[in-house]
């Protein structure tokens, strides 16, 4: 296979003699076939537009940030819209979002409350992202992970 080839079985010595005509390079490109498959091409240039390839690919590849919100057992109703507002922009951004209720000291007992929180927070977001996972208290904290739902195409 190559430029200025036809495509066709020859034995090695004469492959590799078509590709010094060429000035070109004689590459293997599927070792496993029965004959192996050689190409006749510049071996520096496919090397260059491979990694060119590579590194196009790399750039298009989307990096997912998680961001962190953090509530309290006695949160207020302020501070919850407040935080919403943020989580919103965070999932149009296509981040994910972790919220959590941190319970210090006793607030520990209050741990319906955190749930109560956690629940109203994944319902007030239902239409911007999906609840990856629904609350579970670690530790001293409750955490509830949110993934944004895919964007629809605008025309």
């Amino acid at each position: 296979m190559g430029d200025n080839v036809v495509s066709d079985i020859y034995p090695i010595e004469e492959a590799l003699r078509m590709a010094k005509e060429q000035e070109h390079d004689l590459v293997e490109v599927v070792p496993t076939a029965d004959p192996p498959v050689c190409k006749i091409i510049d071996y520096q240039k496919f090397l260059y537009d491979k990694k060119k390839k590579e590194k196009e690919l790399k750039a298009k590849q989307i990096k997912q940030v998680v961001k962190e919100i953090r509530f309290g057992p006695n949160t207020d109703d302020h501070d919850f819209n407040f935080k919403l507002k943020h989580a919103i922009n965070f999932l149009e951004e296509g981040n994910k979002v972790k919220a959590y209720v941190h319970f210090r000291g006793r607030a520990i007992a209050y741990k319906e409350k955190g749930e109560i929180i956690l629940l109203k927070f994944a319902q007030e977001l239902a239409e911007y992202g999906k609840v990856e996972m629904m609350p579970k208290l670690e530790g001293n904290r409750m955490f509830l992970f949110l993934a944004p739902l895919p964007q629809k195409k605008k025309k």
